[in-house]
């Protein structure tokens, strides 16, 4: 059997549990890490020096800066991985990560955090080669549900995360859960180190930076990719103008004295309800097609998206947002198999590098939006994620209908 220059050896495949396992781990570690850091900021910036009536101004703009920093290396990452290993690539962005924890950790005033917050962009892209080695080793009618369970592991990292750090928050503050993530942090990048086999050969002799050039070019040329990046966009970036203010509507409505457990226990409840909503829309996907069950999830979405402004007490707002958030969460996940049988197996490992390019400018876009749209109604938020759920509906619709430009490994899955 001839294999393709850029797959693993066939043997390989009989690991695909093993590498879930360490991925999803992985994934979980940094996953609680950014939730705790995107629940808490917004109220650890008054310590930092900034007056309150900045603070919304502030959680948007900071949330956008360490975003779009490192959306123009993207391409590098992914050449690189291409051009030499995956394994070292992936642990670079943990190791980057580690510096900003230090960074924020000892921060004693705004543009130091900011700075902190800013490195972490640069760690970008080891989620998509992760889901590109994934995709190699897991069994075709397996993918929709081991994207589903490596994704998952960020629901229970939001349920786990802030829950925890609430209380770490409260009682010794945020600089001691930054070290606490950075212990971890540096968990994940020994557990890479020694458990993760690196199966991936290389024979191209391409330069790197011409390997990143066509990176963009091969996902510009496919209407399709180009299409789907563009609704995930906006499907991304909804969702990531909500879940920045959330920490912002949470304490509006709380009337105690422990405002992070307060925070940390209504986002840990959305991170319990994606745990439990993502895996189920990952096997539907598997069983009734990955298209279809995308685009009813953000059907069900964009009506979802008003309901947490029309609550009144804190109970109904985190019942509202527990709802929007599972079903949120596991049509992005869902997203990357549609991704992924988008294109054939010499390119995915270069397109799937880009595969959070979407969340990234999306996590740039929503709060920016937010950082100018939102004055003194903290609430508006969830009726401007409904009209940019609306718009990715759209572009989904339209994207589907695009034709395949390269075969996918999965056709029948691709539909």
């Amino acid at each position: 059997m001839l294999l393709n220059h850029n797959s693993p050896a066939p043997e390989s495949r009989n690991h695909w549990h093993r590498l879930l396992l360490i991925f999803s781990v992985a994934c979980l570690i940094e996953s609680a890490f950014y939730g705790q850091v995107g629940a808490f900021t917004p109220i650890y910036l008054p310590k930092l020096g900034l007056p309150l009536a900045s603070v919304p101004m502030w959680t948007g703009a900071i949330m956008a800066i360490s975003n779009v920093i490192g959306i123009p290396f993207l391409p590098l990452w992914g050449a690189l991985a291409d051009r030499y290993a995956r394994k070292p690539i992936i642990i670079r962005s943990f190791i980057v990560e580690l510096m900003g924890i230090v960074l924020m950790m000892v921060s004693g005033n705004i543009w130091i955090f900011v700075l902190g917050r800013a490195l972490l962009s640069l760690s970008l892209g080891n989620s998509g080669l992760m889901m590109t080695t994934l995709s190699e080793q897991a069994p075709p009618n397996r993918l929709g549900l081991a994207f589903s369970i490596m994704n998952g592991a960020a629901p229970l990292a939001a349920f786990a995360g802030p829950l925890v750090g609430g209380l770490i928050v409260d009682r010794s503050g945020f600089p001691m859960l930054m070290g606490a993530d950075g212990v971890l942090i540096v968990v994940v990048i020994v557990m890479l180190l020694v458990g993760y086999r690196d199966a991936f050969r290389v024979r191209s002799e391409v330069p790197v930076l011409r390997m990143a050039a066509e990176s963009v070019f091969i996902i510009w040329r496919s209407k399709r990719v180009r299409m789907l990046f563009g609704a995930l966009l906006f499907l991304c970036a909804s969702w990531m103008l909500g879940f920045t203010y959330v920490p912002l509507a949470i304490t509006a409505l709380y009337k105690g004295t422990h405002p992070n457990s307060a925070v940390g226990i209504v986002m840990a409840v959305g991170g319990l309800m994606t745990l439990l909503l993502s895996p189920i829309m990952g096997a539907l996907s598997d069983r009734f097609g990955h298209w279809k069950v995308l685009i009813i999830g953000a059907v069900v979405s964009l009506v979802l998206w008003p309901l947490p402004a029309f609550t009144h007490n804190l109970f109904m707002f985190g019942a509202a947002w527990a709802a929007l958030n599972g079903v949120t969460s596991g049509i992005f996940a869902i997203s990357f198999a549609v991704m992924s049988n988008s294109v054939s197996d010499d390119v995915r490992g270069r397109v799937m590098s880009f595969a959070y390019l979407p969340f990234n400018i999306g996590a740039f876009l929503g709060p920016a939006i937010g950082s100018l749209a939102i004055k003194s109604n903290v609430f508006a938020i969830f009726h401007i994620s409904a009209i940019l759920t609306g718009m990715c509906i759209a572009v989904l619709l339209i994207a589907r209908r695009q034709a395949v430009d390269i075969a996918p490994a999965n056709t029948e899955l691709s539909r």
